[in-house]
């Protein structure tokens, strides 16, 4: 009898649990409400539904949907039984004024819709003071392109809160970041004491126009104040729901008259520093320049101009940037290090350094600078031959005195080998004697003979002449430092006054990039390749140039140096 029973029940069970839906309803927890509180709604199907069978995209147009979540029920009554699923979504309205939550679907089971009027935040006198809420605020509504935007959002608590969660707030097409830590501290507002938590972000739009800042969603649980529940495991804690207001801003697009590198910003500036003030030929100097900008991100921050003149060996290192927070407000930084290495000695002048920026706070363009300055390179100190050190006079009159003493009498035998130590002496002295008479006259006869085999006039075009071909020799041999001296008493031949005048450096910019190239193949940290031919076609060009400057006068020879 009982097996019957069971089965029988079993049965039952099935047909019911597999049913299909009998109808649908929907209903709020509130309204009206008010435009910063959230609305629970509730979609419950009686039957047997699938879980995802509820769409809450109807709903985007009028609110902010937040999570939905699903439970079911089965009961079981007199052999009755009754199965239930429910859909339970936050919703958030967009605006004052009256919505219409519209009718849902499952199955074929259709709900009725649900008129919503949703008000302004009041508190009057005769209410009792709102337990949490939130509040928001920008440092300007109006701002330029990639303008820093300080945005505030306060949190207030009338009781303690078991856990909760603050979203940023969120503004399409827009980059936005927590600025320092959350601040706690306790507000009396309207005679309540309250908690407030206080949270800034820095909100940098990326597009033109006029926008809406949508305000962050607060979720969280806070103790109930049913006092009847105190004492049980269940039921301590309800579920809160806030939102911020909404915050309107226009983003105004760069002025028409900017043409350089867009940096809007209320502060811009650029400092250096240099590894050591002293410059010697060959010795390398590490120069560091930052670009410093208020209200920006790295990303926004330009590569830095780096102009030097010819006589510079430069070997960068990669740029290192960062963005810091403080007080509030986002600081860029952007520094450039390089080593400088000077391969000629006289007074050289460093261009300044401009980087032009846009003032948010005057309109008007303006500009960081780093003033030109001008440097002694001196020439490297000669090699010194090491020298041991001497002794005392004491000590040296002490030691001879101390050889005399030991030094054995003379005898007849010992004088005779002394004749012969003096005579080979004398014998040794002659031979270099001639040896030192044989080398001279040999450097000169070889002199005399270079001198009248490359004996060349005195003319400039001949020097020239002479140079270009021990120039071009040099770039076959493949000798770094032999190319670049024939190269700077190539240039000597034909401008010996405008290679070290700053006003003049143009004249070797066709030329600077072969050179880099040559000494970055050789000395650089990177494997690279210089290109020996293209360097003495640039070579053989400006040779052109040079004999026709001569032909036609001097008149032309400003050609060489473009500006």
């Amino acid at each position: 009898m009982k097996w019957l029973y069971a089965t029988l029940l079993c049965v039952a069970f099935s047909f019911n649990v597999f049913a299909e839906v009998e109808k649908v309803e929907a209903s709020v927890d509130k309204n009206p409400v008010m435009i910063d509180e959230a609305i629970v709604l509730s979609v419950t199907a009686y039957g047997d539904p699938k879980r995802e069978a509820f769409d809450s995209s109807p709903l985007l147009k009028d609110f902010v949907v937040g999570r939905t979540s699903v439970s079911s029920k089965t009961s079981i009554i007199n052999f009755d039984t009754t199965r239930t699923t429910t859909w339970s979504t936050t919703l958030f309205p967009r605006g004052k004024g009256k919505f219409t939550i519209p009718a849902f679907t499952i199955e074929g089971k259709q709900t009725k819709p649900i008129s919503i009027e949703v008000v302004d935040v009041k508190q009057d006198a005769n209410q009792p003071a709102r337990d949490y809420y939130v509040t928001t605020e920008v440092d300007a509504h109006s701002v330029y392109l990639h303008q820093q935007i300080r945005y505030t959002v306060k949190l207030f608590l009338a009781t303690n809160i078991e856990r909760g969660s603050l979203d940023a707030p969120k503004l399409a097409k827009a980059q936005i970041k927590q600025l320092g830590e959350d601040k706690q501290y306790t507000d009396i507002v309207n005679g309540r004491r309250y908690q407030v938590i206080e949270r800034t972000f820095a909100v940098i739009p990326q597009q033109s126009g006029d926008f809406t800042i949508r305000g962050p969603v607060f979720s969280g649980e806070v103790m109930a104040s049913n006092s009847s529940q105190r004492f049980g495991f269940f039921n301590r804690t309800h579920e809160v729901n806030r939102i911020g207001p909404d915050i309107d801003i226009t983003v105004k697009s760069k002025p028409e008259n900017v043409s350089y590198h867009w940096l809007p910003s209320e502060f811009v500036r650029l400092d250096e520093e240099w590894q050591s003030e002293e410059f010697v030929v060959g010795e390398p100097v590490t120069r560091t320049v930052s670009l410093t900008a208020v209200g920006l991100v790295e990303e926004q921050l330009p590569e830095l101009p780096q102009h030097y003149p010819p006589h510079f060996k430069l070997y960068p290192d990669q740029a290192v940037t960062a963005t810091v927070d403080k007080n509030n407000t986002l600081i860029a930084q952007r520094k450039e290090s390089i080593a400088i290495i000077p391969t000629q000695a006289g007074e050289f002048v460093l261009p300044e350094v401009t980087i032009p920026w846009f003032n948010v706070l005057t309109e008007q363009t303006e500009y960081a600078t780093l003033p030109a300055r001008t440097i002694t390179i001196k020439s490297a100190p000669a090699s010194s031959q090491a020298t041991s050190p001497a002794l005392p006079a004491s000590e040296t009159k002490a030691e001879t005195a101390d050889w005399r003493a030991e030094e054995p009498k003379s005898s007849p035998g010992s004088t005779l080998n002394y004749s012969i130590v003096w005579m080979l002496v004398a014998l040794l002295f002659i031979a270099l004697t001639g040896w030192m008479y044989t080398w001279t006259r040999y450097r000169k006869l070889k002199a005399a003979y270079e001198t009248n085999r490359n004996q060349v006039p005195s003319s400039e075009t001949k020097n020239n002449e002479l140079a270009y071909k021990q120039l071009i020799n040099d770039i076959e041999s493949g000798h770094s430092t032999h190319i670049y001296q024939s190269l700077m008493n190539w240039i000597n031949t034909f401008a010996p006054k405008r290679v070290n005048a700053p006003a003049e450096w143009s004249a070797t910019q066709v030329l600077q990039p072969h050179v880099d190239n040559l000494f970055a193949s050789e000395y650089g940290n990177h494997a690279s390749t210089w290109d020996s031919k293209a360097f003495k076609k640039q070579i053989s060009t400006l040779h052109k140039q040079f004999k026709n400057s001569d032909d036609k006068g001097a008149a032309a020879l400003p050609t060489l140096y473009p500006q």
